[in-house]
């Protein structure tokens, strides 16, 4: 490769492109600022509520939304198609590059991450892992920017839990629909009912589980951030002028909480999430059923070994 095809050296035409990925990345998040500003209402005092509701229209079963968190998770994601963009742009064989480093820095780990949870037969599953990891997490760190976490809407995880369920579904049934059905019945018939529970309990307990985090760690802060500022005009009210107005003992404590339960907290819901999807879709396939199924057909037995 000559000097002249480097990426330190493409010129002008280069460094538009990597504008145009970070104006991709940053004006969606601004454009739901906006949005949100102009949407918010007057209020005063504590305010604890879902997604704001932007639009609305009716449909043949149900009222159809256009919600803060859909908004919001298209934003996200539309800023996360960028950064992989600007992240993957101008690579090369050797890397001339930080963020190609930090690209394959981040394809590693994912790849190990897969591999060492999931087996070597899944191993095409880290783009959609990553997916998943980095959508949660990115969803829960706008909160950062004054915006509605799209993972505190039961209905967004819920979503995410039921295209989980879809795959653990359909490697169960690569052991047969039959062998599935009768598994239902086992160790004897009278588990049957809670066995068909425990199928359905394993999206529940996902989507309720991130949502619950999320949405807790954003109420307990509101909270506390409430109790400060009514504490900090009890005990400072008697000073002149507009010091006696100002929420001093807000600063510090609600910045310490938000390191937990919006950075620290979101980031571990998101690894904890994609770590159940693995699991449980790993988990899922029936390898003796489906080996001697593929025997049948006289293809060859899949080996399953994680790493």
């Amino acid at each position: 490769m000559t000097e002249e095809a480097t990426p330190d050296v493409r010129g002008t035409r280069f460094r538009v492109v990597d504008g145009l990925l970070i104006a991709m990345m940053i004006l969606p998040i601004l454009f739901c600022i906006v949005l949100k500003v102009l949407y918010t209402p007057a209020s005063e005092g504590v305010h604890i509520g879902g997604a704001m509701v932007f639009w609305q229209t009716e449909a043949p079963l149900m009222p159809l939304y256009i919600s803060e968190s859909q908004v919001n998770s298209w934003a996200v994601m539309i800023s996360i198609l960028a950064l992989c963009l600007y992240l993957t742009h101008g690579l090369t064989a050797k890397a001339n590059l930080k963020r190609q480093l930090a690209a394959e820095w981040i394809v590693e780990k994912c790849q190990g991450l897969v591999s060492s949870n999931m087996g070597g037969f899944f191993q095409e599953w880290a783009p959609f892992v990553a997916a998943i990891m980095g959508l949660s997490a990115f969803s829960s760190l706008i909160c950062l920017v004054g915006l509605f976490s799209p993972t505190g809407d039961v209905n967004i995880t819920f979503g995410w839990a039921i295209l989980v369920f879809f795959l653990i579904m359909y490697y169960k049934f690569r052991g047969g629909v039959w062998n599935y059905v009768v598994g239902l019945f086992k160790p004897i018939p009278v588990f049957a009912p809670m066995n068909v529970i425990g199928e359905f309990a394993t999206p529940v307990s996902m989507a309720f589980r991130h949502y619950g985090n999320i949405l807790s760690g954003a109420v307990i802060s509101a909270l506390v951030g409430s109790a400060l500022t009514g504490l900090s005009r009890a005990l400072l009210g008697w000073l002149p002028g507009v010091f006696a107005d100002m929420p001093l003992l807000r600063v510090g404590l609600p910045a310490v909480l938000s390191i937990y339960f919006d950075v620290f907290s979101g980031v571990m819901q998101a690894f904890i999430f994609a770590m159940l999807t693995m699991l449980n879709v790993a988990g899922a396939v029936p390898w003796e059923e489906w080996n001697a199924r593929r025997k049948k057909l006289h293809q060859p037995v899949i080996q399953n070994t994680a790493a």
